[in-house]
């Protein structure tokens, strides 16, 4: 980061050659229109080569790549926000609609059939609340971002979801 805020464009080159594989591959969980998460992705590295001079390690616990998955994150977020502000409703399709990401399908190997039924019966709230948390292992000011909510509101559904997980398993 330190080479990219002084304006070393073969590091910013080397930054975005091995995080945006990665970085697209998370935004198309969360977004299945391909222009959306190419825009997104624009903007994120537009953000990153001009504020690289302004990360600060303590935000995200030190992690660059949490940094930069921050940033996208709110990118996506703002656009689902200005789309539903111009066209009323958001016309682009959330997670439910798109293949399971690779994480999924191991996961989905590993834990028991009672785990995995419970899991498909949570509502959609509850499940991307725990996708977000457990899987892709944001914080919940990260959760909240990403989904549009309170952290309130993130805590409660995780909490939600948890007790349904309990009571479908005892």
């Amino acid at each position: 980061m330190r080479r990219i805020a002084g304006g070393d464009r073969a590091a910013f080159d080397e930054l975005y050659r091995r995080t945006s594989p990665w970085l697209a591959v998370r935004l198309r969980r969360r977004c299945a229109d391909d222009d959306v998460v190419a825009d997104v992705l624009q903007e994120t590295y537009l953000t990153v080569w001009r504020a690289a001079g302004s990360f600060a390690g303590s935000v995200t616990e030190g992690s660059a790549v949490g940094w930069l998955w921050t940033i996208a994150a709110n990118r996506l977020v703002d656009t689902f926000r200005r789309r539903a502000r111009q066209e009323g409703v958001p016309t682009v399709d959330l997670v439910e609609t798109i293949a399971p990401a690779a994480e999924d399908g191991v996961m989905a190997t590993r834990v028991d059939q009672d785990l995995e039924q419970a899991l498909l019966r949570l509502p959609p709230e509850l499940r991307q609340v725990l996708q977000a948390m457990v899987l892709d292992d944001l914080s919940v000011r990260q959760t909240a971002v990403l989904l549009g909510m309170p952290e309130g509101t993130v805590k409660a559904r995780a909490r939600r979801a948890r007790i349904a997980l309990r009571e479908a398993l005892s």
